[in-house]
């Protein structure tokens, strides 16, 4: 679903990312490791056609981003590409049916009220829809926040720290939710993680040092995770 093939990004003398080759497969959930600096988010925002790499080549959805218009990446961003952060990004006067609807709104069309609402059944908050914001838990609102993601019907879904503003016990229902989409839905997931826990909820885990690969780990377990990075 998503290729980078030698993929090189710098800032001024630093390099971020230093020639990364790495494919993550439809219908699968990968998480993305490493210190502070390691690159994970300059990976994420290249692979998602938020950053340009200075050299080598992207794919996402078998489109090759390299040499699009801005007006064309945006498009693709807007169509096929879903984004969770660590903020929830809601807007407060919108009830969550409103903001699941936003990225069609942004697109020129008029909310389809039928798919927005799939889209809130999915992350379990059929019954919140015409809640704002304030009235809802931090949980509920990542959730609203992924029902937003999903609502265009993405080819991959980015998260970047999902649960980082969420406390244990949240963090772990909106990780479960993330799992689900991937084995219901056969949803293509890359999140950017430093939570152990977090990776072990993966298929795969990749560490990142110093804007290189440097380990993988299938079928992860939180401890297991602790000691690859220990040996790093």
């Amino acid at each position: 679903m998503v290729e980078l093939e030698a993929v090189t990004r710098r800032y001024g003398k630093n390099t971020a990312l230093d020639a990364v080759t790495v494919a993550f497969a439809r219908g699968t959930f990968t998480a993305v490791m490493g210190p502070s600096g390691s690159g994970k988010s300059t990976l994420l925002q290249c692979a998602a056609g938020l950053d340009r790499p200075d050299a080598g080549r992207i794919t996402v959805a078998g489109q090759d981003l390299t040499g699009l218009s801005e007006r064309r990446l945006t498009l693709l961003r807007r169509e096929r590409i879903g984004f969770v952060f660590q903020a929830f990004n809601l807007l407060p006067a919108l009830t969550a049916r409103q903001n699941v609807g936003l990225p069609m709104r942004l697109a020129g069309r008029r909310p389809d009220r039928a798919t927005v609402d799939r889209a809130l059944a999915a992350v379990g908050l059929a019954d919140r829809a015409g809640h704002r914001p304030q009235q809802l838990s931090g949980g509920q609102q990542q959730r609203v926040a992924i029902a937003r993601a999903l609502v265009t019907r993405p080819a991959v879904l980015f998260a970047d720290e999902p649960t980082g503003a969420l406390d244990t016990n949240t963090g772990r229902d909106v990780l479960r939710l993330l799992r689900d989409l991937v084995d219901e839905h056969h949803q293509t997931i890359v999140m950017v993680t430093h939570d152990p826990a977090a990776a072990a909820y993966a298929d795969r885990v990749l560490f990142l040092t110093d804007g290189r690969l440097s380990g993988s780990l299938s079928a992860p377990t939180a401890s297991a995770v602790i000691e690859m990075m220990a040996a790093a």
